[in-house]
């Protein structure tokens, strides 16, 4: 940012505490027109302010600019780059933790992504990969499902389960996804109602055992909240019996990455308003627009 520019906008916010509220919203809308570029002088600018109130609006600028770069992000990626369901899942994760160290949570996906690989050989079975798979993630690295706290936001970002090593169905599935695909092993997200699971995919249709769901070259599905657990289409069957719906392709076959991040983030959007946090409620159901077939059809 060149000096004059940089000098313009610190001039800009020393008037952003202004009593004019017509004042207020015209250099927000100025700032906000600025994108990305302008928020390391808003946060040097509010490290420097005594004032609250010019505080608490550079904090509203700062979140607003982040989120308007996010949901551009989003559409990108959906637009773009939707076989990378990591990059995806990060997106989401940016809108709590807009610092997010991108290369910490690769690096933590690639020490799992190790340690399995080091006990897989090209002779086993689907089902001794996923075995092996179960072994090191949920008894090596400890990940489990979280059952005390079934509906806390934190299950929902791919950092915070990281730490945690405690997530819902949905993002222990994301994880497992992603680390077996880098390993080549065919296992995708299969969105069940009221649960989530996952499908190993015979997508070369060469395997020496039974499908479980020949439509879709499904040998069998994992249930990565009950710590990979392996069952067969008969189980969905039943469990569609227990919730009173009736028989549908998608709750059998792998859908979409756009599918998983639009049910991530209604999750996120079930949470927060379980807590009575509607503002977040309505921003991450803005997230939730740039997924849908509008605004991927629409130029940017």
């Amino acid at each position: 940012m060149t000096e004059p520019k940089e000098q313009e906008i610190k001039a800009m916010i020393s008037l952003l505490d202004d009593n004019d509220p017509e004042i207020y919203a015209h250099i927000q809308d100025q700032l906000l027109s600025f994108g990305r570029e302008v928020i390391p002088v808003l946060e040097e600018a509010w490290s420097s302010a005594f004032n609250p109130l010019l505080q608490e609006r550079i904090e509203s600028i700062v979140h607003k600019i982040q989120l308007i770069g996010l949901k551009q992000d989003l559409t990108r990626w959906a637009k773009g780059s939707s076989h990378d369901l990591l990059a995806g899942t990060l997106l989401i994760a940016r809108y709590q933790y807009p610092d997010l160290d991108e290369e910490k949570v690769r690096a933590a996906l690639n020490k799992i992504r190790k340690d399995i690989w080091l006990e897989l050989n090209e002779q086993m079975t689907p089902q001794e990969q996923v075995i092996v798979f179960n072994k090191v993630l949920f008894e090596t690295h400890g990940f489990a499902g979280n059952t005390a706290n079934f509906h806390a936001p934190q299950n929902s970002f791919i950092n915070t389960v990281l730490e945690s090593k405690k997530g819902n169905p949905l993002l222990l599935s994301i994880i497992y996804s992603i680390i077996a695909q880098q390993l080549d092993i065919p296992i995708f997200g299969v969105n069940l109602p009221e649960h989530f699971v996952l499908a190993y995919q015979d997508i070369r249709g060469n395997s020496p055992i039974e499908y479980t769901y020949p439509e879709a070259g499904i040998l069998f599905y994992i249930n990565a909240f009950s710590k990979g657990n392996i069952f067969g289409k008969a189980d969905i069957d039943e469990f569609l019996k227990k919730v009173d719906m009736e028989y549908n392709r998608i709750f059998y076959e792998p859908c979409s990455n756009i599918d998983m991040l639009k049910r991530l983030i209604r999750n996120l959007a079930f949470s927060w308003q379980k807590l009575g946090q509607p503002d977040k409620v309505e921003e991450i159901n803005e997230l939730l627009n740039c997924l849908n077939p509008k605004s991927l059809s629409s130029p940017e």
